[in-house]
């Protein structure tokens, strides 16, 4: 138990120097202000280039979602996540320790070039939040986690990030052992997440984006808003589940675009009753699960 407090500890001090230097020194290998140019960026192509003319530049909600945005990617880490993340693998690797077994790599990778490695991680890891994400769709305890992400009615590259801190532990932990079987040999993966953020942000912009045939490759804006349709297929859980690679959708069947959908009402039946604030949303899924369970 000493050893678990002293990881919580740790976990806590060392994210905390992380998150300051983070924002006090910026660099090129700093992710925090990457964030931010990759946000003003993709906001100002919205302002020159917007396709839906008539939507504010500051739309509904646009404050929340900024806050969403910071809250998720570098608050939640500081509040919970970082500290319970690493006791959670050393007491994996504690339990699997107890079989005899020291690491569950199955397939060692670090002998490859690195952009072999970075691509097989970006592939392996983008097919399992695919998955995870079809199951916040279907399962219904999870899409009421999920609902906060999809009460978005208008789209801006901000709302990439509304979503339930909850859905963080679902990838991660989906996306743990998979991972972990593979010996990736390189211990940043930076680039990987400056890409798949960079192509999230343009997915829920503002813009009349498709990448012409490289569409049946990566998701866009013409091809995830249907994803947010509010009104979806007959007997459907939902559409486009991609998140950066829209292939898995054309590969299984759940691709739909009737037509560019550029101004089709977004959200879900109700949505106008959801939550409007930051700490009714995130509270929400637990009193509506509790209620039903």
């Amino acid at each position: 138990m000493e050893r678990y407090l002293k990881i919580i500890g740790d976990a806590y001090y060392g994210y905390f120097n992380y998150l300051i230097n983070e924002i006090m020194y910026p660099s090129w290998g700093n992710y925090f202000w990457w964030l931010v140019g990759l946000s003003l960026f993709v906001w100002l192509l919205e302002l020159v280039f917007p396709w839906r003319k008539g939507q504010p530049a500051l739309r509904k909600d646009f404050w929340l979602d900024g806050f969403y945005m910071f809250f998720n990617f570098f608050l939640f880490s500081l509040i919970a996540f970082n500290a319970i993340s690493n006791v959670a693998v050393e007491a994996f690797n504690d339990f699997l320790g107890l079989f005899g077994v020291k690491n569950v790599v199955a397939i060692e990778i670090s002998s490859w070039p690195a952009w072999t490695q970075f691509l097989t991680l970006f592939i392996v890891a983008d097919f399992i939040q695919w998955n995870v994400h079809r199951l916040l769709h279907r399962v219904p305890a999870f899409w009421e986690f999920h609902k906060v992400h999809h009460s978005v009615e208008q789209m801006g590259f901000a709302a990439h990030l509304r979503f339930h801190w909850m859905e963080t532990i679902l990838y991660k932990t989906a996306q743990y052992i998979p991972l972990a079987m593979i010996g990736f040999g390189l211990t940043d993966f930076f680039i990987v997440h400056i890409f798949a953020t960079a192509i999230g942000h343009l997915n829920h912009a503002n813009l009349r984006i498709t990448y012409g045939p490289f569409k049946y490759l990566l998701n866009n804006p013409i091809m995830h808003i249907w994803h947010h349709a509010k009104d979806l297929p007959k007997g459907s859980h939902g559409v486009n589940y991609g998140l950066t690679l829209s292939v898995w959708d054309y590969l299984f069947g759940t691709a739909y675009i009737p037509h560019e959908g550029r101004d089709i009402p977004l959200g879900f039946d109700g949505v106008e009753k959801f939550p409007k604030t930051f700490w009714q949303q995130i509270s929400y899924p637990f009193k509506k699960n509790k209620m039903e369970g």
